[in-house]
């Protein structure tokens, strides 16, 4: 059995989610006959549809939640339901050690994936950030600590924007 993690984009345009979709379970496909353990923290955007590909290829899904507060933080009415049904559906859930979801809780989250994973997924354009415990830190962290980094981003793959023109960021760095 091998183990993956997920680090990704939550801002995925409407567009965007079966793209990346699609090539998550390419991208997982391969490693579904020796088993996969997904490891994600169940966020909207690319940690959701990770875990879903994970699910639906018969994997073992571990949910690592950074915060005490986390879902409620995090999940938003639109994702709330996806949450629950993924968390439900979660053979072993780690709640780390944080009342309040925040930049330390993700980057330990991160570490935690990190730490359990033999490689990391990242559903990620490529843009760099210092968002702290965003995409880009963590495949840096997981670089920096030797682990394979698999980048998924599908052609016309995109990032939601806010009014102004500028990212949508529903946590730090994502």
């Amino acid at each position: 059995m091998i183990a993956i993690a997920v680090t990704g984009h939550m801002d995925l345009t409407e567009a965007s989610v079966p793209l990346v979709r699609r090539a998550l379970r390419e991208f997982l496909g391969p490693y579904a006959e020796e088993g996969i353990t997904g490891l994600s923290c169940l966020a909207g955007g690319a940690d959701s549809l990770f875990a879903e590909a994970v699910l639906a290829l018969g994997g073992r899904l571990v949910a690592v939640i950074p915060a005490r507060d986390y879902r409620d933080r995090q999940a938003g009415a639109e994702q709330a339901a996806t949450f629950d049904r993924l968390l439900g559906a979660a053979a072993e859930v780690l709640v780390l050690g944080h009342d309040s979801a925040g930049g330390q809780a993700y980057e330990d989250a991160n570490r935690e994936l990190v730490r359990r994973a033999h490689r990391l997924v990242a559903v990620w354009d490529g843009e760099t950030s210092t968002a702290q415990g965003g995409t880009a830190t963590a495949v840096a962290d997981a670089r920096r600590a030797g682990l394979p980094v698999d980048i998924v981003w599908p052609p016309g793959a995109r990032r939601a924007r806010g009014p102004d023109g500028s990212r949508r960021h529903a946590r730090a760095g994502s």
